[in-house]
């Protein structure tokens, strides 16, 4: 796929080739290859994309509406203790005007964790920018919270997305208490609705007995890690919804764990990915696991 840019000096603006752009749309109909396609590798085997491409993709015709954006998500980046420069790299390039002459601009490198940070302060309008919160969100949370995700094996995966499970629903919990989410019958109900966005209206006791656990089983405990990247994201993002929004109310707590819970699963539909009560339940559970895993880290120490 090309990309071709137009540009009017007076203000700045992007002029997008109609072609062009109904070949992006028809192309991809709105699927993660819209930005697979536009995905870039340096020397170094790193992954990058262009702001200018990107820009096109997310239906921005304006550089200095999308640039409004970019700094957003800068800021996004200096808040959460991460590097600009890391993510958001400055560079020059060439690029046809409407003359036919060449003139050089301005573009940035960026991430996929800067990507990640320009989809959700996009414009929550465009289907597009749902596409792609959908394409950078999951692996972006799953590298920024798990080092060396990608090197790990799937028991690995498990017992690492597992132990971030515990921590941000202790978070989640805290959001929750905070939305007026109070006694732990409140909370059970408030998990159940985010459950039933996430599995297709299933609550926890559905799911147990769809898996064959017994009653004293952790659901968490016997999910595989996708299933479990799955939760992971459902809790992190309502816990930032709740906050975000200062939501108030039971009933508008359990209708946002809901509603995230749902977004998820349409994540997941639109990316062609298997919902998660019919992905594969491991027959080890986390602890035993953690138990192996100590027990082959003692033996290392005295090999």
């Amino acid at each position: 796929m090309f990309i071709i840019f137009f540009f009017f000096d007076n203000e700045n603006k992007i002029d997008i080739d109609d072609h062009t752009m109904k070949e992006v749309q028809d192309e991809t109909n709105y699927t993660e290859s819209l930005f697979e396609s536009i995905r870039h590798l340096n020397e170094h085997g790193q992954e990058f994309w262009y702001a200018r491409e990107l820009q096109v993709a997310l239906e921005y015709t304006e550089w200095r509406n999308f640039n409004n954006t970019i700094e957003k998500a800068k800021l996004a980046c200096e808040n959460s203790s991460n590097s600009i420069q890391d993510h958001f790299v400055d560079v020059n390039k060439m690029v046809k005007l409407g003359s036919g002459s060449e003139r050089q601009i301005e573009d940035i490198e960026l991430s996929r964790y800067a990507c990640y940070l320009i989809v959700m302060n996009g414009d929550s309008r465009k289907k597009v920018i749902a596409l792609g919160q959908s394409y950078f969100a999951v692996k972006t949370r799953q590298h920024e919270l798990i080092e060396n995700y990608d090197s790990m094996s799937e028991d690995q995966k498990r017992i690492a997305i597992r132990h971030e499970m515990a921590k941000h629903n202790k978070l989640l919990v805290a959001a929750a208490k905070g939305a007026g989410v109070e006694t732990s019958l409140d909370y059970a109900i408030f998990q159940n609705y985010g459950y039933m966005g996430l599995y297709g209206g299933m609550k926890a006791k559905d799911i147990k007995e769809h898996k064959g656990l017994k009653n004293n089983q952790n659901i968490l405990d016997y999910m595989g890690y996708e299933e479990l990247a799955a939760n992971l994201f459902r809790a992190t993002q309502t816990e930032a919804k709740l906050k975000r929004e200062n939501i108030q109310g039971k009933a508008n707590a359990n209708q946002t764990h809901y509603n995230v819970g749902k977004e998820v699963r349409d994540t997941i539909s639109r990316l062609g990915g298997t919902m998660p009560e019919n992905l594969p339940t491991p027959e080890k559970g986390i602890k035993e696991l953690e138990k192996n895993q100590r027990k082959l880290e003692k033996y290392n120490e005295f090999d």
